[in-house]
C-alpha cells in the first residue's frame, strides 16, 4: 500500500483526503489540527492524522522518509523547505500554490534526485492552466496563432447566498482575499503592456455576462505578461488575467483603498472609535496632500479642526454624519452603493476599536470575516471563462471560448476546495502510477498531465465546456 503525506488540513484539504483514502491508499495528515483532520478521515482505517507545526523540520525530515509521495496545503511560505527536505529523500511532491522562484531553483536537483515537484494543481493556479493549454495546443496544432487571451476566474457565493452588499461572502482564506486588494497589475492589451498601480486596481473594471449567473465584473489579476512564455504564445498581442466578482465590489473596494482602511501600515488606534479609524485616515490623507502639494494647499488646516470636533464629541454625532463626511472626501454620493456596504459592515459605527497599534487592515478585514463568511446552509461557486481569438494562415479568424461554472453543496463540499483539492488529488494517483513521468520543477502545462487530469475531473462534474468557431463579435468587450 502507497503511503501519503499531506501536510496541512485547512478548507480545502476534506476532498484530496476523501479521494485518496477512497483509492485504498494510506493517508496520513500532519497539521496543528488533528480534530480537524480526525473529521476529515472520518474514522478511515486507512487515515492517521498527527500533530505537527509547520516549523518543526526533524519531525518533517522523518515523517517524509516513510511515505512515499508529499502534498503541501500549507502557506505558501512553506512549500521550498518542504520540497527540499522530499528532494534530500527523492520523494515527489505535489502543491496546488504559485511556483515562486526559490522552488524553481530546485528544478536541476529534483532531476538527479529523479522526482517530480508539481505545483499548481488547483483551481487558479491549475484547472486555468489545464484547460487553457488544451485550447492552445489544438490552435497551434491546426497552424493557428492566438492572438487575444483572456482568463478570468472567480470564487464567489452562489446568486442566492450574495445576499450582503458586497455581494461577497469568504470561502477559503480571507485575509488574503483582502490582501490581494493591494497588489499592482500588468497585462498586454493590443500590442501595449498596460500597467496598473495598486490605487487604480479597481477603478476601471469591464463586464462579462456569464450564463446563468448575470453580469459579472472583471478586475486584472497580478502580473499577466509572463503567461505568454507559460503558455506558449509569443504570437499573442493581448494577454489578461482577472477576476470575476459580482457588481458592486470593485466601487467598494476602490472606496476602501482611497480611505487607505486595507493598509498594512500600523497606526495607534488607542481609545478610537470605527468613526474615529475612518475620519483619521482621511484627516492624514489630506495632510499628505497638502504637504505634497505647498503651493495649492486643500484647506487641511480646517478639515483637521473639523475632524477634530466630530471625533471628540460622539454623543453628538450619528453615523449618517461620518457618512456624510467620507461621501465629501471621496467625491461621491451619500447615496453611493460604496457607502451603503461600508455602513453596513461597521466602518461608520461609533463603538470602539479595542486595539492599539495596528493596521487598518486588520481591522476592516477582521469586520469582514465576522459578517461575510459563507453559512453552512449556504453554497459557495467557481466560474472561470477562457476567451481566445485565434488567427489561422487562410485569413480566417475565430473566437474559442471555454467555461466553467461549479457549485458547491450544502452537505459535503465547497466548489472552492472541490476545485482546488481535486485535480491535486489525480495528480497524486498519476505519479503513483506512473503516469508522470518527468522530473523536475514543473506546473500542468503538457498534455502528459493536463489531458487525464481534465477528463477525470470531468467524470467528477467539473467540467469546462468549449465552444469553436465563434465570431469576432464575441470577443471580451472591454
Amino acid at each position: 500500500m502507497k503511503n501519503i503525506l499531506i501536510l496541512g488540513s485547512g478548507l480545502v484539504a476534506r476532498p484530496i483526503i476523501q479521494y485518496l483514502l477512497s483509492k485504498d491508499y494510506h493517508v496520513t495528515v500532519a497539521s496543528n489540527t488533528p480534530d480537524r483532520s480526525d473529521a476529515m478521515i472520518a474514522g478511515n482505517l486507512n487515515g492517521t492524522s498527527v500533530f505537527w507545526d509547520a516549523g518543526d523540520e526533524d519531525s518533517l525530515d522523518l515523517m517524509i522518509t516513510s511515505h512515499d509521495i508529499v502534498v503541501s496545503l500549507l502557506p505558501y511560505v512553506f512549500h521550498v523547505m518542504v520540497a527540499k527536505h522530499c528532494v534530500n529523500h527523492r520523494k515527489n511532491m505535489v502543491t496546488t500554490s504559485y511556483v515562486k522562484p526559490e522552488m524553481y531553483a530546485l528544478d536541476a536537483a529534483a532531476k538527479e534526485a529523479d522526482v517530480i515537484l508539481l505545483n499548481e494543481m488547483g483551481l487558479d493556479p491549475g484547472i486555468d492552466h489545464m484547460s487553457a493549454m488544451r485550447i492552445i495546443d489544438k490552435v497551434h496544432d491546426r497552424e493557428g496563432a492566438i492572438l487575444e487571451f483572456y482568463s478570468i476566474c472567480g470564487a464567489l457565493p452562489a446568486p442566492e447566498a450574495a445576499t450582503n452588499p458586497f455581494r461577497y461572502k469568504f470561502s477559503w482564506s480571507p485575509k488574503g482575499v483582502v490582501l490581494a486588494g493591494n497588489n499592482d497589475a500588468v497585462f498586454l492589451q493590443h500590442g501595449k503592456i498596460v500597467s496598473v498601480p495598486t490605487r487604480d486596481l479597481f477603478k476601471n473594471p469591464f463586464h462579462v455576462n456569464f450564463p446563468e449567473i448575470g453580469e459579472l465584473e472583471v478586475y486584472p489579476n497580478r502580473d499577466s505578461l509572463a503567461y505568454k512564455e507559460i503558455y506558449g504564445i509569443p504570437e499573442a498581442q493581448t494577454m489578461f488575467r482577472g477576476t470575476f466578482r459580482y457588481n458592486g465590489w470593485c466601487e467598494t473596494l476602490d472606496a476602501l483603498k482611497q480611505l487607505n482602511l486595507i493598509s498594512v501600515e500600523k497606526i495607534e488606534m488607542t481609545g478610537m472609535t470605527y468613526a474615529d479609524m475612518v475620519l483619521h485616515q482621511i484627516d492624514q490623507l489630506r495632510k499628505n496632500k497638502s504637504n505634497q502639494n505647498p503651493q495649492n494647499p486643500d484647506q487641511s488646516s480646517n478639515t483637521s479642526s473639523h475632524h477634530h470636533i466630530i471625533t471628540s464629541s460622539h454623543h453628538h454625532i450619528t453615523t449618517s454624519a461620518i457618512r456624510q463626511q467620507v461621501a465629501e472626501f471621496l467625491g461621491i454620493p451619500e447615496t453611493a452603493h460604496a457607502l451603503e456596504a461600508m455602513n453596513w459592515l461597521g466602518l461608520f459605527d461609533l463603538s470602539p476599536l479595542n486595539r492599539h497599534m495596528d493596521s487598518t487592515f486588520e481591522v476592516t478585514s477582521d469586520l469582514m470575516i465576522a459578517k461575510m463568511e459563507l453559512g453552512q446552509t449556504e453554497r459557495d461557486m467557481v466560474a472561470m471563462q477562457h476567451t481566445f481569438l485565434a488567427a489561422f494562415s487562410d485569413g480566417r479568424k475565430e473566437v474559442i471560448r471555454s467555461r466553467m461554472l461549479d457549485f458547491g453543496t450544502l452537505d459535503t463540499d465547497t466548489s472552492i476546495a472541490r476545485t482546488v483539492a481535486l485535480p491535486a488529488a489525480i495528480g497524486v494517483e498519476m505519479i503513483l502510477n506512473g503516469q508522470i513521468k518527468i522530473k523536475g520543477v514543473h506546473v500542468p502545462v503538457i498534455p502528459e498531465i493536463y489531458n487525464p487530469v481534465l477528463d477525470k475531473l470531468e467524470t467528477m462534474g467539473i467540467k469546462m465546456v468549449e465552444e469553436y468557431g465563434l465570431p469576432v463579435s464575441e470577443m471580451v468587450n472591454t
